[in-house]
């Protein structure tokens, strides 16, 4: 059974991951449909998705909860610190491909923004989107996320060179003026 909630959304809540949604994580992962949006190119093994938890699902740094609709796992996201001085953050998220389409990872997307603005006090939070994820750039585009750039050819999946996407928003384009 999924951690405590965390965050509540309009259609899913952010609960902590515990050790016993281990199996679902790893499960998920390491599907081929999931796996080819994350750059993820090993299968990931009961010991390394344990060491994740252990080293970095637990980290006071990054903050990683999971997806849950009702008290059912459906995904992943974090928040991940890319400097030392907590300016930018970079959200990750996965869900499970039963889950696609249906504005779970929007929802989720959503709160964990707010949340970085609100609580950890990020000034820029941003997204990588491999080209070919439609459903990813829809989120960070109706969340009103800014297409920064693109890398050409940055990443090797599924036995091809493919675009990286960057999607960003500042703080005070979320927020508004005064932090409203």
């Amino acid at each position: 059974m999924p951690g405590p909630v965390f965050l509540r959304g309009d259609s899913i809540s952010l609960r902590t991951v515990e050790e016993e949604d281990l199996d679902f994580l790893q499960r998920t992962i390491n599907d081929p449909a999931v796996r080819r949006f994350l750059g993820a190119r090993d299968p990931i093994n009961g010991r390394q998705e344990r060491e994740w938890y252990e080293e970095r699902g637990s980290s006071d740094e990054h903050v990683n909860l999971l997806i849950c609709r009702g008290e059912e796992p459906a995904g992943s996201i974090g928040l991940h610190p890319r400097d030392p001085t907590g300016v930018n953050a970079e959200i990750g998220i996965f869900l499970a491909e039963d889950y696609w389409g249906e504005g779970y990872g929007t929802d989720a997307s959503r709160l964990v923004t707010d949340y970085a603005f609100r609580e950890r006090r990020n000034h820029r939070v941003m997204a990588r989107v491999f080209d070919g994820n439609a459903g990813s750039r829809r989120i960070w585009e109706k969340l009103g996320f800014r297409h920064e750039g693109t890398h050409v050819e940055s990443e090797f999946v599924d036995g091809e060179y493919v675009d990286v996407h960057f999607y960003a928003v500042l703080a005070d384009e979320w927020l508004g003026p005064g932090g409203d």
